[in-house]
């Protein structure tokens, strides 16, 4: 970052648009979301404004300079290092008063410090009947302002221009009055011309956040969202798959050419190929389907209504609120709700939501879930609906049942964890219901499928090829006649009946430590021995490989169990190590899952056998 770049710092509340106008300036693509906590970071970004480059600092949201949490102490840390050549104060037009507290903090923190007031959001006040007095308001508190639209072009031109001439012109008075009060100020400045403008929302956040219809409607939503998932995601996954196999014979006929060796051409194209084939052919549809629903709901207003309904909850448990909102974002990854964490204000919530994060499934983990759920209808005929569309409903529910055991087994270990070796009581934290806002679909779109498939796509690709490899090599090396993954499986074995399982399928689930996508192929190809990723045709055919090597119904819900509850990814570690900076608690995080599994599947094994010797 050059020094001679003059530098503006973008500040303010949670979720008054400050990321938007950050991408909008700067060109990049920085997360956003219709919610509080989404910036946990500080970003840099540049831009020109007539040959001039100026860098600009995206600082997380917060209410005060009185820091609770890792992202507000980053926010006050920036702004009181002095860093900055110009602090942008954003605002939201529709809610102003709160943020001109903050803005007196600032001035009576220090009267040198160059402010910008910049209201954003000016289109939903006006839908909303709120007007503002620009000139009134710049008049009492004699600093450069001016009222912005988020996803405007416009606005953000003027935007640039303004901020330009500010730093050029310095026109940042020297003392600006300190002697105002916010709400005095805003009821001579603003005018409400509709005061019952926010009924309908209050109406519809009654309907949600109740006990009983909110439980309910977010059942619902869970329900509907993989439904569509799992009926969206069959068919282009099947012919991806086909595709990317069918790529198969040019590379190899291709490496023939250059006159590779056959262990060469075996390692690259059976080994890494084929495995990262499946990882792109199984996660992409899904994810495509997934991640802009997910964003849907964001945008919309959802999930902090989602926070707010299970406050309660995670309170009981000693656990935060907003260890919801994390746990949400598992669903779509566990390193990203990892990561997600830094918006829980005490340090051992925090840890608690980093813990018991790898609890809810990932979506590497829905593929494997949604094989199993199908490969148990199948092995019991008389529960299983024939129709295509109930057949994806019945899959939907039961994975909405087993993404609730995963939430239940959650609030569990937060409690256990909170009595035990993270005692101490629930703080409180402040949580704000933004509006419900229309969803921006082409935003949704580039968001979702770049920012979130897309990045973990290729975050698992980039494991997924290298775990192709070990797995080749370990397949395909022989001691004594015997594969390296025949010695692990035996060792294994004793362990994996004991839970109702056996060793190829342990050493599978170790083989996919760096992407859990990779683990029914593992067992696939150890059943069949024929040292490579085994393809996969048809669900019909899978479950006639895997009755031939004794899967019963106890193997499929112990199979299913152990892949709801186990060791986090390799990427979901290096998260939980980032973020806790400990050794200690990323092997706490690693076994504690795993733990859960491991003791569900044995007194299930125990179960079914106890049920045999009593039907004897």
């Amino acid at each position: 970052m050059s020094q001679s770049n003059p530098i503006i710092a973008l500040a303010g509340n949670p979720n008054v648009g400050k990321s938007t106008l950050f991408n909008h300036l700067t060109g990049l693509k920085q997360h956003t979301g219709n919610w509080a906590g989404v910036t946990v970071a500080c970003t840099f970004g540049n831009f020109t404004y007539k040959n001039q480059v100026y860098t600009l600092v995206d600082l997380p949201g917060t209410y005060s300079l009185d820091a609770r949490s890792e992202e507000e102490t980053l926010a006050r840390d920036f702004i009181l290092s002095g860093h900055a050549d110009c602090l942008v104060l954003v605002c939201d037009a529709t809610c102003l008063v709160r943020g001109l507290y903050f803005l007196k903090q600032l001035q009576t923190l220090s009267q040198e410090l160059p402010l910008f007031l910049c209201i954003n959001l000016c289109d939903e006040a006006k839908k909303k009947g709120i007007s503002i007095d620009f000139s009134l308001l710049q008049q009492r508190l004699q600093l450069p302002i001016l009222g912005t639209e988020a996803h405007s072009k416009r606005s953000t031109t003027q935007l640039k221009q303004s901020l330009a001439r500010c730093l050029h012109e310095h026109a940042f008075p020297a003392s600006p009055p300190t002697d105002w009060e916010p709400d005095l100020l805003a009821q001579q400045c603003i005018q409400y011309h509709n005061p019952h403008y926010r009924k309908r929302e209050e109406k519809l956040d009654r309907l949600l956040t109740a006990p009983l219809s909110g439980s309910l409607f977010l059942f619902l939503l869970l329900l509907l969202v993989f439904w569509i998932t799992i009926s969206g995601a069959n068919y282009p996954s099947a012919l991806l798959w086909k595709l990317l196999h069918g790529l198969e014979s040019p590379l190899y006929a291709f490496l023939e050419l250059l006159h590779a060796p056959l262990w060469l051409k075996d390692m690259l194209i059976f080994g890494m190929y084929r495995v990262l084939s499946w990882v792109v052919s199984v996660m992409f549809p899904p994810m495509a389907i997934f991640f802009p629903l997910f964003t849907l709901l964001e945008d919309f207003g959802f999930l902090p209504r989602i926070a707010f309904h299970l406050d309660s909850t995670f309170k009981k448990c000693h656990a935060c609120g907003k260890q919801c909102l994390t746990m949400a974002m598992g669903f779509g990854c566990n390193a990203v709700g990892v990561t997600g964490c830094r918006i829980i204000d005490s340090p051992r919530e925090r840890l608690i939501a980093i813990l018991t994060n790898a609890l809810v499934p990932c979506n590497g983990r829905f593929p494997t879930l949604l094989l199993l759920i199908s490969l148990f209808f199948m092995g019991n005929p008389s529960l299983s609906l024939r129709h295509p569309l109930m057949a994806s409903f019945q899959s939907a529910l039961c994975l909405s049942l087993l993404v609730l055991l995963g939430v239940a087994m959650t609030l569990l270990s937060s409690l256990i964890l909170s009595k035990t070796i993270l005692k101490g009581l629930p703080s409180s934290f402040t949580l704000e219901l933004p509006p419900y806002r229309r969803p921006q679909f082409s935003q949704i779109l580039i968001r979702s499928l770049l920012d979130r498939t897309l990045f973990v796509l290729g975050r698992a690709a980039v494991v997924a090829a290298p775990a192709g490899l070990i797995l080749w090599l370990a397949a395909n090396l022989h001691i004594s006649d015997r594969s390296l993954l025949s010695f692990v499986t035996d060792t294994l074995q004793p362990l994996g009946q004991l839970m109702g399982l056996d060793g190829c399928i342990l050493t599978a689930f170790l083989l996919g430590f760096p992407a859990n996508e990779i683990v029914l192929p593992i067992v696939l190809m150890l059943y069949l021995q024929n040292g490579q990723l085994a393809e996969l045709s048809s669900t019909e055919q899978i479950f006639s490989i895997f009755q031939a090597n004794g899967w019963t119904t106890e193997t499929i819900l112990c199979m299913t169990v152990f892949s709801l509850f186990h060791w986090p990814c390799s990427t979901t570690c290096l998260s939980i190590k980032k973020e806790t900076k400990s050794l200690k608690w990323t092997l706490f995080a690693f076994f504690l899952p795993t733990f859960i599994g491991c003791s569900l599947c044995i007194l299930i094994h125990l179960g079914f056998r106890f049920l045999h010797f009593l039907l004897l």
